[in-house]
């Protein structure tokens, strides 16, 4: 059995899909708009949703195409990513200035402030894999005033890889009868394989700045 977020049994991707019942992809599609939409829903399922949807769309539990699932989850993505970057705009300072709650943590605002003015547009494609800054990034670009034109085309890349990349990653992995018996150990390897990304970033920022400080000290 998969361990449970926070305890609570409802953030836990197979149980989700088995309550939604008929109308699996109207919920999980809910879930990945609100996930990357509203600040303080960023706690909800994501990576393990999305790979979970995959295997079982594989194995016929979810009895819908592939193709349909994952144009859905991507559309529902996109739109969610729209959503945050839209609020950044309109009423940031007032959203980043909430107080601490269970659901929400000031500390993560700052280090989303750091992340963002580290990678610039690429950090919108980033955080899609990094559970905290998917939510927080697209607010971010709000809040700094980026045009609606890039943030969308940055989106877009984002929005594809993540939701279209770890459906498909779920649905192939899902026809091999190991993955279908082991597969909450995938699910968490997926989630944890999604910081790679990052990981790889910060090594090429940190050869960078290697290199400039020898470049200087040459000099």
């Amino acid at each position: 059995m998969q361990p449970l977020l926070f305890g609570i049994d409802w953030l836990e991707p197979e149980w989700l899909i088995t309550w939604f019942g008929p109308f699996v992809l109207l919920g999980v599609c809910a879930i990945v708009f609100l996930e990357t939409g509203i600040l303080v829903l960023s706690f909800m399922p994501g990576d393990s949703l999305l790979f979970t949807v995959g295997l079982l769309t594989a194995t016929g539990v979810i009895p819908y195409p592939i193709w349909v699932t994952a144009l859905l989850v991507f559309v529902a993505a996109f739109l969610g990513d729209q959503l945050a970057y839209t609020i950044g705009r309109k009423v940031g300072p007032a959203v980043f200035n909430k107080e601490k709650s269970r659901f929400f943590n000031p500390e993560n605002v700052a280090r989303t402030h750091e992340f963002f003015e580290k990678f610039g547009g690429k950090a919108i494609i980033i955080a899609r894999f990094l559970p905290v800054f998917r939510a927080f990034v697209p607010v971010a670009a709000g809040v700094g005033q980026m045009s609606r034109k890039t943030f969308a085309t940055f989106n877009v890349i984002g929005a594809f890889l993540w939701a279209v990349g770890i459906t498909l990653i779920g649905f192939f992995l899902g026809q091999i009868d190991f993955v279908q018996k082991y597969s909450e150990y995938f699910i968490i390897g997926i989630v944890l394989i999604s910081g790679i990304p990052l990981l790889m970033e910060i090594w090429r920022s940190f050869k960078t700045s290697r290199r400039n400080r020898k470049a200087s000290t040459a000099e």
